[in-house]
Parts: structure tokens; C-alpha cells; sequence
């Protein structure tokens, strides 16, 4: 008689059909992750320049509880706990539970930190693939969207960086807005030079807007309107992006089979 396996394997086993199966309950387990980053997102966004009250410092530890039991669940599945927890996503993760349940009670405000939950919105090998497969729009515009979600990331990222570090020595600084302005300015290179940093940290600051995200705001517009592509991996010499109507590959010539919308 074949003995039962040990609870904590059959629950390891669970989960993982959770975050790793392909089916109806998998799937909507993942969205409804995807549906509380994307909220989670919303509520730090709104809250990050109000003051603490009991009633956002309560939700930020709901928040940082439920990011934390996600953070140990995948680590736990991992078939290569290490090699995850040193992923720029796991990172993040864990930079944004510190900063929601350790932060106020050690060094003072870092809740700017927790937007950086936005970087694993749709990092997920498997939300991404459940998007390709059940989305036309998400398929078709893939690159477009990811992009615009990494802009977005460093949007808000500096702009709190900006809000947290100048508000209070920055007269040009009196609300978030002001931050949101002078980051977007910045990134665009318009520079109406109605609001700038003051300071060793805040010229600091304004060089790694300028460099960093001028590359990203290039590298945007250029996913957005370059002629799309279709990703199918050729099998003779790797090359994944092609043309819509390719038939052989443009760098060795093999010929392409490439799935399209009326493939049965």
C-alpha cells in the first residue's frame, strides 16, 4: 500500500499549481495577485505624500504581510531559493516589506520605497504567459506595455525621491505635484527651470534623472513606434524578432513557420 505523502510536501505541491500551473484556478489565483499589486500600487501612490495616520499605517502592515507571505511562498517553491532571492523582483519585494513594516519604526519616512512594488507587476513568467494566451491586446503590444510600466516604475520612484528629499528644505517644493512636475520635466528635457533642486543631494539627484531617465524615455518611444514584430524563434540560428509577413529568416534565410491569428 502506497504510503500518503507528508502534508508539508502535498501543500508545497499546492502552491506551487498556484504559481506555476496551468489551469482555470491557477490562472485566476494569478490575476488576483496582479489585481492587489495593481491597488496596492494605487493606494501608495495616493498615500505616499500624506502624513502617517493609524489607518494607513495599519493597511501599509495588511500590505507588507501579504507581500511577505507572497515573498516566502515563492522563495518556498523555488527550485533554486538562492538564485531567486538574489532576483532584481525578489529584491524589490523585500525592499518594499521593509519599508512598510520595519521603516517607521527604525530610520524615519522610507515609504517611497514601496512603490518599487510596480516592478514585478507583470514580471511574472506566468502572468505574462496567461496574458499571451488569453489577451490579443497584451500579445500584440507586449513590449509596449512593459515599457510603459517601467517608465512608470521611474516616474514615481524619483519622483518620491524628490518629494521625501526636498519638501521640507525646497520652497519650490510645496506638494507632490511639484515633484511629479519637476521629475517629468526633467525626464522630457524641457527644463522650464521654474523648479530646481537645491542642494548636493538634489544636484545629485537631477543628474541621475537626466541620465538615467532620458535613455528611458528614448528606449520608450522607440518600442512605441518602431514597426512591430513577431516573436518566433528561428531554428537554425536563434533570431527571435521578425517581421509580420517574414517568411525566411533576414539573418541566415531559414524558412519560418510563424503561427498567426487564423492558425487553428
Amino acid at each position: 500500500m502506497t504510503q500518503p505523502l507528508p502534508l508539508s510536501v502535498r501543500l508545497k505541491t499546492q502552491v506551487s499549481g498556484l504559481y506555476r500551473g496551468a489551469g482555470t484556478r491557477a490562472r485566476r489565483f494569478r490575476y488576483g495577485l496582479m489585481t492587489f499589486d495593481i491597488v496596492t500600487i494605487m493606494f501608495i501612490v495616493a498615500t505616499q505624500p500624506l502624513p502617517a495616520s493609524p489607518l494607513i499605517l495599519v493597511l501599509d502592515i495588511l500590505i507588507g504581510l501579504i507581500v511577505l507571505a507572497d515573498l516566502m511562498a515563492r522563495l518556498w517553491i523555488s527550485p533554486q531559493p538562492a538564485r531567486h532571492l538574489l532576483h532584481a523582483t525578489t529584491l524589490a519585494d523585500i525592499v518594499v516589506v521593509f519599508s512598510l513594516l520595519l521603516a517607521p519604526l527604525l530610520a524615519g519616512n522610507l515609504a517611497f520605497l514601496r512603490v518599487l512594488r510596480l516592478v514585478r507587476l507583470l514580471h511574472s513568467y506566468q502572468v505574462l504567459r496567461d496574458l499571451r494566451q488569453e489577451t490579443p491586446f497584451f500579445r500584440h503590444n507586449e513590449e509596449v506595455i512593459v515599457s510603459l510600466i517601467n517608465l512608470v516604475t521611474f516616474i514615481f520612484v524619483f519622483t518620491a525621491l524628490v518629494f521625501e528629499l526636498q519638501s521640507e528644505a525646497n520652497p519650490a517644493i510645496t506638494g507632490y505635484v511639484d515633484a511629479l512636475y519637476f521629475t517629468v520635466a526633467t525626464l522630457t528635457t524641457t527644463g522650464f527651470g521654474d523648479i530646481t533642486l537645491t542642494g548636493s543631494s538634489g544636484r545629485v539627484l537631477s543628474v541621475v534623472i537626466m541620465v538615467v531617465g532620458v535613455a528611458l524615455f528614448l528606449r520608450l518611444v522607440q518600442t512605441v513606434f518602431r514597426p512591430r514584430k513577431v516573436r518566433h524563434t528561428c531554428p537554425s540560428c536563434g533570431l527571435s524578432r521578425h517581421e509580420l509577413d517574414a517568411v525566411h529568416c533576414k539573418h541566415c534565410g531559414e524558412t519560418l513557420r510563424i503561427k498567426t491569428e487564423g492558425d487553428s
